[in-house]
């Protein structure tokens, strides 16, 4: 969502490396471009006007430190500008004195509202070990309370719901007693939106606020609608205490103004990001690693507890030592290629990386290859997949016909591996893992040779392409 900011932040780095000191000139000549990345990002104007003055006065002024060279400093005063800008420090949901917690959701129609409370819900349960419910309140939009029910049964969660003609304030109070009942520790309202903010909308939500007393009111933004999304958030916050608001398809091709606005226009904290379409695709929105992101800084801290979450760390560690013996199957290779995909898209993944991500900008990703190579594994017989020395031509020619690749891609797939093998043996004779280097992605835990199965020059520099038709999951575009 932040591609045009980050590269223009880019552009403003390279206009002052090389530089002895910071001057205003030379300042001047690096936020010039990103003035225009934030207006053309569809930034607040007052807002990019303040943060623009706040990086001058940050740069030419005593934040500066003379021993650093001007670039980082640079990147440093913009940092803590983006910080700022975004909320400082991470702010968490509030606490109740006593279970269970009531948290009131409202949004716009459009917004990922009602998919937005079943994700949160799914958060609390694995994150904070708590038993949400969802109370379906939204009885303005057609299948809305359908929708949640639906997606309640999908995650296991417990959702209150009652005829359309009910009214929603006496809907959510009985909710809210029926939580209490049944040892729920946190309720969610999933009350009505509106195609805009409107009276009887507003007038509406006063009535849950006032009769239910909510520990804290939850506004739902669409980040791909812009300033539309600020004004609306502005809005809603002029008439309801709002605690804090969830930014909904950050993933998507916005151009991020309403990311780096909403927090200024409002005053209230971002609490949550939606990542993606996926249940589990909700993030803690953290203001430093957010604003590391788009300076290209990358977010190892967010790619290592992401890791943690799907890969089991004894399993990695006795594969890595089965690796360096030289004792790794297909069958190992298949368990950690499901482990890595979990993490989510593999650009998405390299691009938490420190200085990959501008890397990977012109490179599409194709993460159905991961498919092709599953399924050529997949058509060996467990036997086969313990021994590949077995795989002779006959044997080759039915997985390419099970697995419908062509012949040349398990020939070089199969290659490739017996050359891992050999690779890691030597390693392992010589006391370490050290010179792996080129083959594989670095850091995903000795995922074999990935990086040399592309096609024909068919990856980023460090991907290296050979043998597998189709291609490594990353063309240039």
């Amino acid at each position: 969502m932040f591609d045009s900011l980050a590269n223009a932040l880019g552009n403003a780095y390279r206009a002052i490396v090389g530089n002895k000191v910071l001057t205003e000139q030379n300042v001047e000549d690096g936020i010039r471009a990103v003035r225009q990345a934030l207006l053309e990002a569809d930034v607040n104007f007052q807002v990019a006007k303040q943060f623009i003055a706040d990086v001058k006065q940050r740069a030419l002024g005593q934040d500066v430190i003379k021993a650093v060279d001007p670039g980082q400093q640079f990147v440093k005063v913009f940092h803590d500008a983006l910080t700022e800008l975004l909320g400082g420090e991470r702010v968490g949901l509030p606490i109740a004195d006593a279970p269970p917690l009531v948290l009131m959701m409202c949004g716009l129609q459009g917004s990922g509202k009602t998919t937005t409370c079943g994700k949160l819900a799914l958060w609390l349960r694995k994150n904070k070990k708590k038993n949400p419910l969802l109370v379906a309140a939204d009885l303005q939009r057609p299948a809305a309370v359908e929708q949640l029910q639906a997606l309640g049964k999908q995650l296991g969660i417990a959702v209150y719901a009652e005829p359309t003609t009910a009214r929603p304030p006496e809907v959510c109070r009985r909710g809210i007693e029926h939580g209490k009942k049944h040892g729920h520790d946190v309720i969610i309202l999933d009350t009505a939106g509106r195609l805009h903010v409107d009276e009887p909308l507003m007038l509406e939500l006063k009535e849950v606020h006032d009769k239910c007393k909510p520990h804290g009111v939850l506004l739902v933004c669409d980040a791909m609608l812009g300033q539309d999304a600020v004004n609306s958030a502005k809005a809603f916050h002029d008439r309801l205490p709002l605690h804090g608001l969830l930014l909904t398809k950050v993933d998507g091709d916005a151009r991020g103004g309403a990311a780096l606005s909403i927090v200024k226009v409002t005053g209230r904290p971002i609490l949550f990001a939606g990542v993606g379409e996926k249940p589990e695709d909700l993030e803690e929105f953290d203001p430093p690693r957010m604003a590391g992101r788009i300076l290209g800084m990358g977010d190892v801290v967010g790619l290592v507890e992401k890791a943690q979450q799907v890969i089991d760390e004894k399993e990695a560690e006795k594969q890595a030592q089965k690796l360096q013996k030289g004792q790794f199957t297909f069958e190992d290779f298949l368990q950690q290629l499901a482990m890595i995909r979990k993490l989510g898209p593999m650009k998405k993944v390299l691009g938490m990386l420190p200085g990959v991500g501008s890397m990977l900008k012109d490179v599409d990703f194709d993460d159905a290859h991961f498919q092709r190579i599953e399924a050529v594994i997949l058509s060996m017989t467990p036997r086969e997949r313990r021994n590949p020395d077995l795989l002779d031509l006959p044997r080759r020619r039915r997985i390419a016909a099970g697995s419908g690749n062509p012949l040349e891609a398990v020939h070089a797939l199969i290659k490739q591996f017996k050359a891992m093998q050999d690779m890691m043996k030597k390693l392992g004779k010589g006391g370490g893992l050290g010179g792996l280097g080129g083959g594989g992605l670095p850091g995903l835990g000795g995922m074999p040779g990935l990086g040399g199965m592309g096609g024909q020059g068919g990856g980023p520099r460090g991907f290296p392409g050979r043998g597998f038709p189709g291609g490594f999951p990353g063309r240039r575009r």
